[in-house]
């Protein structure tokens, strides 16, 4: 069976409000994550393999956490972890019927509040060639 991408992300990465490096790095992520979305990787780790600084991955990743494309679980004291995970919506699987499964899971979790929304922009149409696109976060 083919792995298959989540379209909610990998549809509109062109119009998320980070920088190109950001998706760059977002692509590193996608491809270093689990189906499903767990990253099993500290960020030091991706640091090195990435050939940048920990403060670098730092500056990456935190504009994707704004979003919550990138999720920083909490530890049982309540404090935010040291691992990220992908949102499930974000996130690969193995295939179709795996993210239709996780992609229902993620509503009922996100209607219940155990989940964030992701933070993407609303659009209509795609962006004008030229110009600067004026998109806003939904």
């Amino acid at each position: 069976m083919a792995e298959v991408m989540s379209p909610v992300v990998s549809e509109r990465i062109w119009a998320l409000p980070v920088s190109g490096a950001s998706v760059k790095f977002l692509q590193y992520l996608l491809y270093r994550s689990e189906f499903g979305g767990r990253l099993p990787i500290r960020q030091k780790d991706m640091a090195r393999e990435y050939r940048v600084t920990p403060q670098a991955v730092s500056n990456l990743i935190a504009p994707l956490c704004e979003l919550n494309i990138v999720l920083r679980p909490q530890n049982e004291d309540g404090g935010k972890g040291n691992s990220y995970r992908l949102h499930p919506l974000a996130a690969k699987y193995a295939g179709l019927e795996e993210m239709e499964s996780a992609f229902r899971a993620a509503i009922t979790s996100i209607k219940t509040g155990t989940l964030p929304h992701l933070k993407l922009p609303a659009y209509a149409a795609v962006p004008p060639a030229e110009g600067r696109p004026d998109l806003q976060v939904a």
